[in-house]
């Protein structure tokens, strides 16, 4: 690597150092639901509870276009002697009966509204088609950018597709981990991005000799600046 490429790195990780701190300290301040409820394609009117006997607490609603989230914090249920929880619409009504949760907080469940099942856990099917999804999206915006940029041979496509499989895989399989309502997914993606750069940088300028290097480092920046942005809207849209 040369003497200018070197210094872009450290510039880089010194950047990457210096949020870091605010990232973690953010990220210890958000209370996270005990609870989490993924209803896939859920009815409108749906409303979850939990309690005991006569006396139930109502989940809170989030709305997520193609799926509900449904949250239980533990001041809300710490007094809940069993996991009961009432599942109702208007024509539908019926209770699940659960060992309480091995963790105080972040206990994410899937509910099959139709097979009254629920599930601990995040379906497979939903994390394949949501990482699926992002990976291909950022292919065509971070695609897009690179043919306005005037990359044309083959084996520049071919590096694009590989680095790109890399570096999105890594970071959507990473996101996948994470809860669907972290309050500060949006800083960690933004750190996350950070080191994308640096990665893809240092990899662009090894494997891409069509251009000059300040094009090859302007397209890493340009495509990841515009891809952070479409997914972090994303992010606060659409489910993760």
């Amino acid at each position: 690597m040369s003497k200018g490429n070197k210094m872009l790195v450290r510039v880089f990780l010194a950047i990457l150092i210096a949020i870091s701190i605010p990232i973690i300290n953010y990220a210890n301040s958000a209370e996270p639901p005990s609870i989490l409820i993924i209803v896939p394609n859920a009815p409108d009117d749906l409303e979850i509870s939990i309690g005991f006997e006569e006396t139930f607490t109502k989940a809170r609603k989030i709305d997520k276009v193609i799926e509900k989230y449904y949250t239980f914090y533990s001041r809300e249920i710490q007094r809940v002697p069993e996991y009961t929880f009432n599942i109702s619409t208007e024509n539908i009504n019926y209770e699940i009966t659960l060992d309480k949760p091995p963790q105080s907080y972040n206990n994410i469940y899937t509910l099959d509204f139709h097979a009254q099942t629920l599930t601990l856990g995040k379906s497979l099917s939903r994390s394949i088609l949501l990482v699926s999804l992002r990976i291909i999206l950022t292919l065509i915006i971070e695609g897009v950018v690179l043919w306005k940029f005037s990359f044309r041979e083959k084996r520049t496509w071919i590096a694009f597709f590989v680095i790109n499989l890399i570096t999105q895989g890594s970071l959507n399989l990473w996101i996948n981990g994470f809860s669907p309502i972290m309050s500060y997914l949006i800083i960690a993606l933004i750190f996350a991005e950070i080191i994308i750069i640096v990665v893809e940088v240092f990899l662009f300028l090894t494997f891409l000799k069509e251009h000059s290097k300040f094009i090859t480092i302007s397209y890493v920046f340009v495509a990841n600046i515009l891809s952070l942005i479409v997914g972090g809207y994303i992010i606060t849209m659409l489910p993760i």
